[in-house]
């Protein structure tokens, strides 16, 4: 029959002892932060990454030449959004025809929520058009003819503006010529 002393100096198994446990903690907590990091970095896109960013500067010319064509026919662009019937209402000045425009509101981080719409004017620039509810962002507002001769832009930081006024400024070049 066994004794107490022989049953006490008996060595028990391995995982009933703390140190292993506490000596894999850290390992295993590493690997678990490594899944988690790579799982946020796999299932959400930078979208401010542009892909050909040189393609993209050589086009910042041509916007503004059509900046100033835009100041040179003095247009403006007022735009409101009426949440209760979800109707987007908007007024262009300085326009001569009533011919179909590009409206493109541009969410600041995520592309996919980006609006491309058509506004057709009426005879005093007049425009209405259904939208679903706009989120809560720094839109960025861009209408230009369907030619893309000119081009209006703009921020609208919805819904604390409850309507914005965009003009085209006319750019002297005063400061690329440093002053004067």
């Amino acid at each position: 029959m066994p004794t107490s002393t022989t049953m006490s100096s008996r060595p028990e198994p391995w995982y009933r002892h703390r140190w292993p446990w506490l000596l894999m903690a850290g390992p295993a907590t590493v690997l678990v932060a490594g899944a988690i990091t790579m799982w946020i970095s796999f299932s959400g896109a930078d979208a401010l990454v542009v892909d050909d960013y040189y393609k993209q500067g050589k086009a910042i010319n041509q916007d503004l030449r059509r900046d100033r064509v835009a100041a040179t026919m003095g247009l403006s662009l007022t735009l409101r959004f009426d949440v209760a019937t979800g109707t987007l209402l908007g007024q262009v000045r300085g326009i001569d025809n009533t011919a179909a425009l590009s409206l493109l509101l541009i969410h600041p981080t995520v592309p996919a929520k980006d609006r491309r719409l058509v506004a057709v004017p009426d005879a005093q620039g007049n425009f209405s058009m259904a939208l679903p509810l706009l989120e809560r962002a720094l839109w960025q507002v861009q209408l230009e003819d369907t030619a893309r001769t000119w081009r209006l832009h703009g921020n609208w930081a919805w819904p604390q503006q409850k309507n914005t006024d965009i003009q085209a400024v006319p750019n002297t070049d005063r400061n690329a010529r440093g002053g004067g």
